[in-house]
């Protein structure tokens, strides 16, 4: 059996992207899994936050609207009217973190 022995005083860090996003650490943010999907419908005026990853949203189609594809990014919100579906999935294969709340 051989052994190997680090020898520098130095430590080299490389930037590793995570297999997925960590779990959501705040009080009322909430993770999707890579290669998950959801479906969310606002009972009042509501607005979404991309916390961490990149989420793909379609809206369903309403008398105001037709169908609507988005992909957001951390820090980009979505306002959602009362009453409003959405399913929304992580854009990539890390998933995501949001908040929902109150408009």
């Amino acid at each position: 059996m051989s052994t190997a022995v680090c020898t520098s005083s130095t430590s080299v860090s490389l930037p590793v992207r995570p297999a997925t996003v960590p779990a959501a650490t705040r009080r009322g943010a909430w993770q999707i899994d890579a290669g998950q999907a959801i479906s969310l419908k606002a009972s009042s005026n509501s607005v979404m936050r991309i916390k961490q990853g990149r989420v793909w949203v379609t809206l369903d189609a309403n008398r105001a609207h037709a169908s609507e594809d988005l992909v957001l990014a951390p820090g980009e919100s979505l306002k959602i009217a009362a009453g409003e579906r959405l399913v929304m999935e992580p854009w990539d294969g890390f998933g995501a973190t949001y908040t929902w709340d109150a408009a």
